[in-house]
């Protein structure tokens, strides 16, 4: 039986998890942070062994945190329920667990690296911002809830993600939030308060720096205008093939809803229809004669769809992906065709997918096969539209996404089209911390956001991540009209990406040798036996 200090160690790092992530939508408990203090009190504890000890222990405090902030997993699961229902608290178990060996690897490696005092704090900033970057890259990659993201999207603190990009504000969240382990280590009242000065002046420099980004957001707009449609169509009866009328009337209604300004782009979500768009295009069968009536003509509809495309084999991909169709007055022109590159691994395919056929694993979407992955991606550019970047729902995890887009292309874009169908992730934490990492993309690239759902949550996001004008919530239908907030410059972390990061990193780095480094140093220099060549250097 473990000792009882290991428990207690063990107990702590797990609570610490736990209160870390309660800091993030929609329980916005920032006091949570906090819980990483806790993380590290429970790695400086001693052990019998003391590797195997932080391990356990980083994988423990992983675990309180992952198990709160991906506890949404099991609802597409329970979409389905007959046929998946079974899967749902083995998704959670699993996907918990395995997303806490990242932290049981930084709490190694603390152990490995540790320093003493105040270097402890951003060593351990250190080996956990890494364990996030690899949580967001390898494999697919899964950057749900990166730390740096806690901080309410849009407020000054948020606004760090221009500098540092979400993983760089992850470092510098982590390093705030465990500097009360090192304010409370022993010491002189005021050897502690000073500590507490040193901790605040970095996060008071930062919340100055992002009120100062905030007041100075771009006035005015950069047009043109937009309508978001939310039909709030229930995920569990979409796919019932007798509902496709009823649904597709819904969105039509909705598109034709009068103005006070024409639309110039109207928006539907991801998925939007429980059919092939191929079949919907087909002439004199009604469907693409609607959609025609619905648009005046030069209007442009984004509509997230399934698309099937011959291969070259004679089979069909499909495609999870965004249709632009232009209205000509009396029939639909495809403007433009954007297939999501990032898939969801297990939700729109299945990792080695034959293998996994033959025990009779597929993934949740309804479609005969998984869906096939797109092109990297690069910004549209329509005739009468500034050039955007589309972002269909998991892409918008993923910091940097517009970022490399443009650089593949030569071109930056003046928006974000994110379209998204949250109504897979159920009406509790999913939808709005989805929408809360939405908003850091528009922070980091310094761009608007047009974000669309079926259900909720739908708005326009301006530079600074703010929600700007009328939002549709969890469970409502209606449209949001409103013209396209204007694009701030390039920011810091357009033009030079992760490379801050990687210097924050090197900084733990540095601190966690320093002191082996002086130490062997000092003792070289006065061993009896060392001798100085006619350089001055001691050999």
């Amino acid at each position: 039986m473990p000792p009882r200090s290991a428990v207690l160690a063990g107990s702590v790092a797990l609570t610490g998890g736990v209160l870390a992530a309660l800091a993030f939508p929609p329980f916005g408990l920032l006091p949570g942070l906090a819980g990483f203090a806790l993380i590290l009190w429970a790695l400086d504890r001693p052990a019998l062994h003391p590797l195997r000890a932080a391990t356990v222990r980083g994988w423990l405090a992983g675990l309180g945190y992952f198990s709160v902030s991906v506890a949404w997993i099991v609802e597409p699961f329970l979409v389905d329920e007959r046929t998946y229902g079974w899967m749902a608290p083995f998704a959670l178990v699993l996907m918990a667990g395995g997303l806490s060996l990242f932290w049981a690897a930084a709490g190694a490696a603390w152990r490995c690296l540790r320093s003493q005092g105040g270097a402890r704090v951003l060593v351990f900033a250190g080996v956990f911002a890494a364990a996030e970057w690899l949580r967001g890259h390898l494999l697919t990659g899964f950057p749900w809830n990166l730390p740096g993201e806690a901080w309410p999207a849009g407020s000054p603190l948020s606004q760090g993600a221009a500098l540092v990009g979400a993983y760089g504000l992850t470092w510098m969240t982590l390093a705030l939030a465990a500097a009360p382990a090192w304010i409370l280590d022993p010491g002189t009242p005021g050897r502690r308060l000073s500590r507490a000065a040193a901790a605040m002046v970095p996060a008071l420099v930062l919340f100055a720096w992002g009120a100062h980004r905030i007041a100075g957001t771009p006035a005015g707009e950069a047009g043109p205008q937009v309508r978001i449609v939310q039909a709030d169509i229930d995920q569990k009866t979409k796919w019932r093939p007798e509902n496709l009328p009823a649904i597709f009337k819904t969105y039509l209604d909705l598109t034709r809803r009068p103005a006070a300004q024409a639309p110039d782009i109207i928006v539907w979500p991801e998925g939007a229809l429980p059919a092939i768009i191929n079949d919907l295009m087909i002439p004199g069968q009604g469907w693409r004669e609607a959609l025609a009536s619905a648009l005046a003509p030069g209007q442009v509809l984004a509509m997230g769809a399934n698309r099937a495309e011959a291969r070259s084999d004679g089979g069909v991909a499909y495609h999870n992906s965004l249709v632009l169709l232009e209205g000509t007055g009396s029939d639909l022109a495809v403007a433009g065709v954007y297939d999501k590159h990032r898939l969801v691994p297990f939700g729109e395919f299945i990792p080695l997918g034959d293998l996994a056929g033959r025990i009779g694993l597929r993934s949740l979407v309804h479609m005969p096969e998984d869906f096939t992955a797109g092109p990297p991606p690069r910004p549209l550019q329509l005739a009468r539209l500034p050039a955007f970047q589309p972002m269909i729902c998991y892409e918008a995890l993923f910091p940097g996404f517009t970022r490399a887009a443009a650089r593949r292309a030569g071109e930056r874009p003046a928006w974000i089209l994110n379209i998204s169908n949250d109504a897979w992730f159920g009406r509790a934490s999913g939808p709005w911390q989805h929408l809360n990492m939405a908003r850091y993309r528009a922070i980091e690239e310094g761009l608007p956001i047009v974000r669309s759902t079926p259900t909720g949550v739908s708005a326009v996001i301006d530079s600074s991540g703010r929600l700007t004008g009328p939002v549709l919530g969890l469970g409502t239908a209606g449209v949001i009209d409103q013209p396209l907030p204007a694009a701030r410059p390039p920011t810091p972390y357009v033009r030079f990406g992760d490379g801050p990061f990687l210097v924050l990193l090197l900084i733990s780095g540095a601190l966690a040798g320093h002191k082996e480094i002086f130490i062997g140093l000092l003792k070289r220099r006065r061993s009896p036996g060392a001798r100085r060549d006619p350089d001055g250097a001691v050999n």
